[in-house]
Protein backbone atom coordinates (compact mmCIF):
# COMPACT_ATOMS: atom_id res chain seq x y z
CA UNK A 1 0.00 0.00 0.00
CA UNK A 2 1.52 3.17 -1.19
CA UNK A 3 0.95 6.15 1.27
CA UNK A 4 1.36 9.60 0.89
CA UNK A 5 1.39 13.05 2.97
CA UNK A 6 -0.12 16.10 1.42
CA UNK A 7 1.07 19.39 2.92
CA UNK A 8 -0.84 22.12 1.45
CA UNK A 9 0.27 25.04 1.47
CA UNK A 10 0.24 28.55 0.05
CA UNK A 11 1.46 31.61 0.18
CA UNK A 12 -1.87 33.52 0.08
CA UNK A 13 -3.35 33.27 3.68
CA UNK A 14 -6.07 35.49 4.40
CA UNK A 15 -4.87 36.54 8.10
CA UNK A 16 -1.27 35.51 7.96
CA UNK A 17 0.37 35.65 4.51
CA UNK A 18 3.63 33.95 3.69
CA UNK A 19 3.55 32.52 7.24
CA UNK A 20 4.98 29.36 5.42
CA UNK A 21 7.83 30.80 4.67
CA UNK A 22 8.30 33.11 7.56
CA UNK A 23 11.35 32.35 9.87
CA UNK A 24 10.53 30.64 13.13
CA UNK A 25 14.17 30.58 14.92
CA UNK A 26 15.95 30.54 11.93
CA UNK A 27 13.70 28.21 9.39
CA UNK A 28 10.77 28.56 8.08
CA UNK A 29 7.28 27.08 8.96
CA UNK A 30 7.63 24.41 6.29
CA UNK A 31 11.19 23.42 7.12
CA UNK A 32 10.19 22.59 10.63
CA UNK A 33 7.60 20.30 9.28
CA UNK A 34 9.83 18.56 6.95
CA UNK A 35 11.63 17.77 9.66
CA UNK A 36 9.48 16.66 11.85
CA UNK A 37 8.34 14.27 8.98
CA UNK A 38 12.01 13.20 8.64
CA UNK A 39 11.39 10.65 11.97
CA UNK A 40 8.09 9.00 10.46
CA UNK A 41 9.28 5.27 10.75
CA UNK A 42 6.47 4.84 7.92
CA UNK A 43 7.71 4.37 4.38
CA UNK A 44 5.33 7.78 3.34
CA UNK A 45 6.18 10.04 0.17
CA UNK A 46 5.85 13.80 1.05
CA UNK A 47 4.45 15.98 -1.50
CA UNK A 48 3.69 20.02 -1.00
CA UNK A 49 0.53 20.46 -2.86
CA UNK A 50 0.54 24.42 -3.55
CA UNK A 51 -1.31 26.47 -6.54
CA UNK A 52 -0.79 27.24 -9.60
CA UNK A 53 -0.69 31.28 -8.97
CA UNK A 54 2.15 32.92 -9.49
CA UNK A 55 2.82 33.91 -6.31
CA UNK A 56 3.18 30.26 -5.07
CA UNK A 57 6.23 30.30 -7.40
CA UNK A 58 8.50 30.94 -4.45
CA UNK A 59 7.11 27.75 -2.58
CA UNK A 60 7.68 25.51 -5.77
CA UNK A 61 11.41 26.98 -5.27
CA UNK A 62 11.34 26.27 -1.90
CA UNK A 63 10.60 22.49 -2.80
CA UNK A 64 13.55 22.26 -5.32
CA UNK A 65 15.95 23.52 -2.67
CA UNK A 66 14.78 21.56 -0.48
CA UNK A 67 14.20 18.68 -2.69
CA UNK A 68 10.98 18.08 -1.45
CA UNK A 69 8.19 16.71 -4.50
CA UNK A 70 6.01 19.55 -5.62
CA UNK A 71 2.20 19.46 -7.16
CA UNK A 72 0.72 22.70 -8.48
CA UNK A 73 -2.69 22.54 -9.08
CA UNK A 74 -6.07 24.46 -8.37
CA UNK A 75 -6.31 27.60 -5.95
CA UNK A 76 -9.40 27.27 -4.19
CA UNK A 77 -10.78 23.61 -5.39
CA UNK A 78 -8.62 22.37 -2.55
CA UNK A 79 -10.55 18.96 -2.98
CA UNK A 80 -9.68 18.95 -6.46
CA UNK A 81 -6.17 19.94 -5.82
CA UNK A 82 -5.67 16.20 -3.30
CA UNK A 83 -7.22 13.65 -5.72
CA UNK A 84 -4.94 15.14 -8.65
CA UNK A 85 -2.19 14.98 -6.68
CA UNK A 86 -2.97 11.50 -5.22
CA UNK A 87 -3.15 10.68 -9.35
CA UNK A 88 0.15 11.77 -10.08
CA UNK A 89 1.90 9.73 -7.24
CA UNK A 90 -0.57 6.88 -7.20
CA UNK A 91 -1.18 6.93 -3.70
CA UNK A 92 -3.31 4.56 -1.97
CA UNK A 93 -4.03 6.41 1.14
CA UNK A 94 -2.61 10.06 1.88
CA UNK A 95 -2.24 11.84 5.19
CA UNK A 96 -3.48 14.90 4.58
CA UNK A 97 -1.30 18.09 6.36
CA UNK A 98 -1.62 21.66 5.99
CA UNK A 99 1.42 23.93 6.12
CA UNK A 100 0.56 25.90 9.06
CA UNK A 101 0.89 23.30 11.72
CA UNK A 102 4.92 23.49 13.40
CA UNK A 103 4.04 20.99 15.49
CA UNK A 104 2.47 17.93 14.02
CA UNK A 105 3.00 14.88 16.29
CA UNK A 106 5.07 12.04 14.34
CA UNK A 107 4.66 9.84 17.31
CA UNK A 108 1.22 9.82 16.88
CA UNK A 109 0.83 9.89 13.08
CA UNK A 110 3.36 6.54 13.01
CA UNK A 111 0.44 5.08 15.18
CA UNK A 112 -2.35 6.26 12.82
CA UNK A 113 -0.93 5.38 9.77
CA UNK A 114 -0.67 1.68 11.42
CA UNK A 115 -4.03 1.59 12.74
CA UNK A 116 -5.71 3.04 9.87
CA UNK A 117 -4.11 0.42 7.39
CA UNK A 118 -4.05 -2.86 9.55
CA UNK A 119 -8.24 -1.74 10.12
CA UNK A 120 -8.53 -1.17 6.53
CA UNK A 121 -9.92 2.17 7.14
CA UNK A 122 -11.58 4.79 4.77
CA UNK A 123 -10.71 7.89 7.22
CA UNK A 124 -9.04 7.77 10.50
CA UNK A 125 -8.22 10.61 12.24
CA UNK A 126 -6.76 11.99 15.51
CA UNK A 127 -6.86 15.46 15.54
CA UNK A 128 -9.71 15.78 17.88
CA UNK A 129 -7.84 14.40 20.34
CA UNK A 130 -5.13 16.00 19.85
CA UNK A 131 -4.40 19.90 20.32
CA UNK A 132 -5.30 22.25 17.44
CA UNK A 133 -2.34 21.44 14.98
CA UNK A 134 -0.85 18.71 16.36
CA UNK A 135 -2.88 15.77 14.83
CA UNK A 136 -4.15 14.50 11.34
CA UNK A 137 -6.13 12.92 9.55
CA UNK A 138 -5.52 9.91 6.71
CA UNK A 139 -7.97 9.10 3.55
CA UNK A 140 -8.37 6.47 1.22
CA UNK A 141 -7.95 7.18 -2.49
CA UNK A 142 -11.34 5.75 -3.15
CA UNK A 143 -13.27 8.08 -0.61
CA UNK A 144 -11.40 11.13 -2.16
CA UNK A 145 -12.34 9.92 -5.62
CA UNK A 146 -15.85 9.62 -3.79
CA UNK A 147 -15.96 13.20 -2.20
CA UNK A 148 -14.73 14.74 -5.55
CA UNK A 149 -17.71 13.19 -7.56
CA UNK A 150 -20.17 13.55 -4.61
CA UNK A 151 -19.73 17.01 -3.31
CA UNK A 152 -22.45 19.91 -3.83
CA UNK A 153 -21.62 22.05 -1.35
CA UNK A 154 -18.44 25.52 -1.59
CA UNK A 155 -17.03 23.96 1.63
CA UNK A 156 -16.59 20.73 0.12
CA UNK A 157 -14.18 21.99 -2.45
CA UNK A 158 -12.39 24.26 0.37
CA UNK A 159 -10.85 21.19 2.29
CA UNK A 160 -10.15 17.89 1.17
CA UNK A 161 -12.12 16.49 4.26
CA UNK A 162 -15.27 18.12 4.20
CA UNK A 163 -17.37 15.98 2.50
CA UNK A 164 -16.53 12.84 3.89
CA UNK A 165 -17.04 14.22 7.47
CA UNK A 166 -20.60 14.96 6.32
CA UNK A 167 -20.82 12.00 5.73
CA UNK A 168 -19.11 9.75 8.28
CA UNK A 169 -21.81 7.46 8.42
CA UNK A 170 -20.89 5.80 4.79
CA UNK A 171 -17.55 5.13 4.99
CA UNK A 172 -15.41 3.29 7.55
CA UNK A 173 -13.98 5.56 9.86
CA UNK A 174 -12.02 5.75 13.60
CA UNK A 175 -10.78 7.88 15.75
CA UNK A 176 -7.61 6.71 17.33
CA UNK A 177 -7.14 7.46 21.00
CA UNK A 178 -3.76 9.54 22.40
CA UNK A 179 -2.43 9.52 26.09
CA UNK A 180 -3.69 12.10 29.01
CA UNK A 181 -0.66 13.76 28.78
CA UNK A 182 -1.58 14.78 24.94
CA UNK A 183 -5.19 15.15 25.12
CA UNK A 184 -5.33 18.61 25.10
CA UNK A 185 -7.67 19.41 22.05
CA UNK A 186 -8.90 23.02 22.66
CA UNK A 187 -4.72 23.89 22.88
CA UNK A 188 -3.96 25.84 19.88
CA UNK A 189 -0.49 25.21 18.17
CA UNK A 190 -1.09 25.81 14.54
CA UNK A 191 -0.11 29.26 13.47
CA UNK A 192 -3.36 31.15 11.59
CA UNK A 193 -2.31 34.89 12.94
CA UNK A 194 0.28 36.81 14.26
CA UNK A 195 -0.31 35.94 17.66
CA UNK A 196 -0.21 32.29 16.91
CA UNK A 197 3.40 33.08 15.36
CA UNK A 198 4.38 34.74 18.64
CA UNK A 199 3.23 31.79 20.51
CA UNK A 200 5.19 29.06 18.08
CA UNK A 201 8.16 31.21 18.20
CA UNK A 202 8.15 31.54 22.40
CA UNK A 203 7.24 27.07 22.40
CA UNK A 204 10.67 26.85 19.86
CA UNK A 205 12.87 29.46 22.44
CA UNK A 206 11.91 27.67 25.50
CA UNK A 207 12.02 24.11 24.45
CA UNK A 208 15.27 24.87 22.45
CA UNK A 209 15.80 21.51 21.00
CA UNK A 210 15.51 20.07 17.45
CA UNK A 211 12.08 17.98 18.32
CA UNK A 212 9.48 19.76 20.58
CA UNK A 213 6.93 17.02 22.08
CA UNK A 214 3.57 17.93 22.25
CA UNK A 215 3.44 17.67 25.66
CA UNK A 216 5.98 20.35 26.05
CA UNK A 217 4.32 21.93 23.61
CA UNK A 218 1.20 22.55 25.96
CA UNK A 219 2.88 23.49 28.08
CA UNK A 220 4.80 25.92 26.75
CA UNK A 221 1.96 27.19 24.27
CA UNK A 222 0.40 27.67 28.22
CA UNK A 223 2.74 29.22 29.73
CA UNK A 224 2.36 32.13 26.56
CA UNK A 225 -1.23 32.72 26.73
CA UNK A 226 -0.56 33.24 30.64
CA UNK A 227 1.83 35.73 30.64
CA UNK A 228 -0.09 37.40 27.84
CA UNK A 229 3.25 37.77 25.26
Amino acid sequence: MSVGIIIQARMGSNRLPGKILMDFLGKTLLQHILERLGRLRAPVTTVIATSILPQDDVVEAFCREHSVLCFRGDEENVLKRYCDCVDAWQFDHVVRMTGDNPFPDVEELDRLIAYHLENKMDFSENFSVLPIGAGMEILSKAVLADSLQNASLPKHFEHADEYILDHLEDYRHGTLGVSEEKSFPSVRLTVDTLEDYKRACFILRMAGTDYVTTEQAVAFGCQFDLRGE
